[in-house]
């Protein structure tokens, strides 16, 4: 797909570890006229083919039968190969060079090798044909895979913008211990774990583009999600006219987003709760002491307190 003629398309990359609230800023953000809220894209081959955690799409259907995704597989899969097979070939590339282990080279290093031309190849042609099936110039990507974002500068006809958002390592633990359909439950020493790495890749991804990057904190986000969502369509420069929050309230119409946190198949009115410290009272103490010391200096500097949340936030 030939793109040299077209402005450049605006990617809002959320980043981050997951369980820090990425689907439902995305799917408010999706609410706006000319924003499309993809979810976590990076899953997209697999899942279509039955290999990933889920097949749906936020709309309720199969991806290979919704009216986008089915257009958008069919638009970049190279001819003559199955859909299995190209799904097979991505994966290989995914494994192979934007695991959160590659985000440091692929950022000092760009387009070092053919998988990772290839890989942008083809994250390029995707963004542009879900472009072409929705109308979209915002497209917002959840797939908080450090590597993957890291590699956006370097795809053909993009401008992205980074948002780091984070969560209470503690609520991310409890999140993690509690069953949601396709999910699976994680120990809060392992959720920590991945919380800590995933939040030290996201940092540097945002240094090294400082103009196009801003830091957000979930508890920032339920304070004042009508603000929240002001901001980041000012920062990427969509501008707030098309603001769907009134108050704490948005009504909330299907999506077409790749996996995510299962309530991203909820539509309809939606009240943002003003705190998430269930925390508190649910997580039991040895898993508290886990996250807190294995989160840490992190924990510390993003201005969690030891005695729980603590609002206004500190940024």
């Amino acid at each position: 797909m030939n793109t040299s003629d077209r402005s450049p398309l605006t990617i809002l990359c959320v980043t981050g570890w997951c369980r820090n609230g990425s689907t439902i800023i995305g799917n408010i953000l999706n609410e706006v006229p000319g924003v499309f809220h993809v979810g976590e894209l990076h899953f997209l081959w697999m899942n279509a083919v039955g290999r990933g955690s889920n097949t749906s799409c936020g709309c309720g259907r199969p991806l290979v039968e919704c009216r986008i995704w089915s257009e958008v597989l069919r638009s970049v899969r190279p001819a003559g190969l199955s859909a299995e097979a190209h799904a097979a070939v991505v994966r290989r590339r995914q494994l192979s060079c934007v695991r959160t282990r590659h985000t440091w080279r692929v950022l000092r290093r760009g387009l070092y090798r053919d998988d990772v031309r290839e890989h942008a190849e083809l994250m390029s042609r995707t963004y542009h044909a879900i472009a072409g099936a929705t109308g979209a110039r915002v497209i917002v990507d959840t797939t908080k895979i450090p590597g993957e974002a890291a590699l956006l500068p370097h795809l053909d006809g993009v401008r992205p913008y980074y948002v780091h958002l984070v969560r209470d390592p503690r609520a991310v633990a409890q999140s993690w211990s509690r069953e949601k359909e396709y999910c699976y439950v994680m120990s809060s020493p392992k959720s920590t774990a991945y919380w800590h790495g995933f939040n030290v890749a996201s940092q540097a991804i945002l240094r090294h583009n400082r103009e196009r990057s801003v830091f957000l904190r979930y508890e920032d986000f339920i304070a004042d999600p009508a603000g929240t969502i002001d901001r980041l369509l000012r920062f990427c420069g969509a501008g707030p006219d098309g603001n769907p929050m009134r108050g704490r309230t948005v009504d909330l119409r299907p999506n077409h987003t790749v996996t995510g946190n299962p309530d991203r198949f909820h539509a309809g009115t939606t009240l943002i709760r003003e705190r998430d410290d269930s925390w508190t009272t649910e997580l039991a103490w040895p898993a508290r002491l886990a996250a807190t010391t294995l989160s840490w200096p992190l924990f510390g500097r993003y201005g969690y307190p030891l005695g729980g949340p603590r609002t206004p936030a500190h940024r």
